[in-house]
C-alpha cells in the first residue's frame, strides 16, 4: 500500500497533494474564515507550512495512519480544498476531516468529496466506522456530514479550545453496515472510480 489513491467523481478529482500545491494551500487555508472553523489549520498560515504539511502525507500513508486528498475541479484542475482520513487500524475506524476554500463554498463540493471518501473507507480500506466532528457554531459542516449519511451522535461540551475560547463539538459517525444500507437505498447516480 505505497501508492496513494486518486478518486474521480462527477465534478472532482481527489488526488494526492504535490509540493506544487503549496501556494494554493497557503492561499486558501490561510483565509482566517477557514482557520476559524477548523481545529488544526494555523493562522496566520506562514511560508513553508504548506510544504511541511504535504511532506507528512506519504510517510503517514505508508504507516497506514492517514490518507489525504487534494480536492481539485476536474474541468479546470484548480485545487479547491482538502479531505482526509486519520486511520486507527486497531479499531478499524477513521476520523474524516475536510476544508473547502471560501471562493468554492456552497457548491456541494465537500458533500461530493465526502461521499467518495466514505466509499473508499468502506470499500477499499474495509473500515467499520468513520466519525467526524464540527464546531457547534459551524452548522454548514454538520450539513455535509448529514448529507453523506452520517448520524449525529452527541455534543461534547467545551471539548476543544480555539482562539482562547472553549468550543462545543458536534459528533457524527457512520458504520459500514449503515453505509451499505444507505447506498442500496439511494440512487447512486454519482460517477466514482479509483484511478490507477
Amino acid at each position: 500500500m505505497n501508492e496513494r489513491p486518486t478518486i474521480v467523481t462527477e465534478r472532482l478529482l481527489l488526488r494526492p497533494f504535490e509540493l506544487s500545491d503549496a501556494p494554493d494551500v497557503q492561499r486558501l487555508a490561510g483565509d482566517k474564515a477557514i482557520a476559524d472553523t477548523t481545529l488544526n489549520i494555523p493562522h496566520p498560515y506562514e511560508d513553508g507550512m504548506a510544504e511541511e504539511w504535504i511532506l507528512t502525507h506519504q510517510p503517514k500513508f505508508e504507516a497506514g495512519e492517514l490518507v489525504n486528498f487534494a480536492i481539485v475541479l476536474r474541468t479546470t484542475g484548480k485545487l479547491i480544498g482538502a479531505i482526509g482520513l486519520a486511520i486507527v487500524r486497531r479499531f478499524e475506524r477513521a476520523e474524516l476531516g475536510y476544508w473547502i476554500g471560501k471562493p468554492y463554498w456552497n457548491n456541494g463540493y465537500c458533500t461530493e468529496a465526502g461521499r467518495a471518501v466514505l466509499r473508499y473507507s468502506f470499500s477499499v480500506l474495509k473500515l467499520n466506522r468513520v466519525h467526524a466532528s464540527h464546531l457547534t457554531r459551524n452548522p454548514a459542516s454538520g450539513r455535509v456530514m448529514q448529507k453523506i449519511g452520517m448520524t449525529r451522535e452527541g455534543c461534547a461540551r467545551q471539548h476543544v479550545k480555539r482562539w482562547d475560547r472553549f468550543e462545543d463539538l458536534e459528533l457524527y459517525g457512520i458504520l459500514r453496515e449503515g453505509w451499505i444500507r444507505n447506498t442500496k437505498e439511494q440512487d447512486r447516480g454519482d460517477l466514482y472510480r479509483l484511478a490507477h
